[in-house]
């Protein structure tokens, strides 16, 4: 089954990633475009994933994760989970939100994230 973004923000979040982010930072022109992208793709990823089952880390942020690990040279997915412990900038592009961790098998070292 597809996992689903939650586009709620958290209630007890004490900053909003939003508002840290700098109003020209290249960032948020690159997530605009992926954001449009994948929101074109939404409905062939719908066909990939069953209707039941457990649901599954969202494909739209397991592939705006791998842009910033290409666009900031990160070796690999385990340290880019470190990242996302720090850097807010690397929490706010996927859309996790302050408050969420890391997806359970992100970081699995046979690749299998399902």
């Amino acid at each position: 089954m597809r996992g689903r973004q939650d586009p709620q923000v958290s209630m007890l979040a004490f900053m909003d990633l939003e508002a840290r982010v700098p109003a020209g930072h290249p960032l948020r022109v690159i997530k605009v475009l992926a954001d449009e992208a994948l929101r074109e793709l939404s409905f062939a990823f719908d066909g990939m994933y069953a209707e039941v089952g457990r649901p599954s880390i969202p494909p739209e942020w397991l592939l705006k994760s791998s842009l910033l690990i290409a666009l900031y040279s990160v070796r690999s997915e385990r340290a880019f989970c470190e990242q996302l412990s720090y850097n807010l900038l690397f929490r706010w592009t996927p859309g996790c939100g302050s408050g969420k961790c890391v997806p359970r098998g992100l970081a699995r070292p046979t690749g299998n994230r399902v």
